[in-house]
């Protein structure tokens, strides 16, 4: 290899780098912009509650949540259910412009080894962890075992 051989080869690596350290993987244009609604917790009847809400995401850009954590129960899971199967999750995504819809019978929160039992008409504080928006507080309003606002 011929030094103009070498030295257009460090041109090319020294000019890749440079441009790799200025591009950016989170652009600024693309943010999640999350708004929490309909959120309640179903009175439980033992040891383990689920929590069920939709997280709007007006953004550009996606987000993901990625957990969630609560006084309530040191044992706090996100949950899948597909072909009437649940499974635990490692993450949920907000997709940009659309909504991540946890609901009876689908997607939920799970609360295991409840330290209380919360009781219709109290609240249960969570905190949802998201990949790019960080942490959300949201007060989950206990309602009747049996509430479904799907079927009202």
């Amino acid at each position: 290899m011929n030094r103009r051989t070498a030295l257009a080869g460090v041109l090319t690596l020294t000019t890749g780098l440079t441009l790799a350290g200025c591009s950016s993987s989170s652009d600024s244009s693309q943010q999640p912009e999350l708004k929490v609604i309909g959120a309640f917790m179903p009175q439980p009847v033992n040891d383990m509650a689920a929590g069920f809400l939709v997280v709007q995401n007006h953004g550009t850009g996606g987000d993901r949540l990625t957990s969630v954590t609560s006084s309530l129960s040191d044992d706090v899971t996100i949950h899948e259910t597909k072909n009437q199967v649940m499974r635990e999750v490692t993450s949920f995504d907000v997709p940009a412009g659309g909504e991540l819809d946890l609901e009876r019978g689908g997607s939920h929160i799970m609360f295991a080894k409840l330290k209380q039992q919360p009781k219709q008409g109290q609240k249960v504080s969570v905190e949802l962890h998201f990949e790019k928006a960080g942490s959300v507080k949201v007060d989950l309003p206990v309602k009747e075992t049996t509430h479904n606002p799907k079927k009202q």
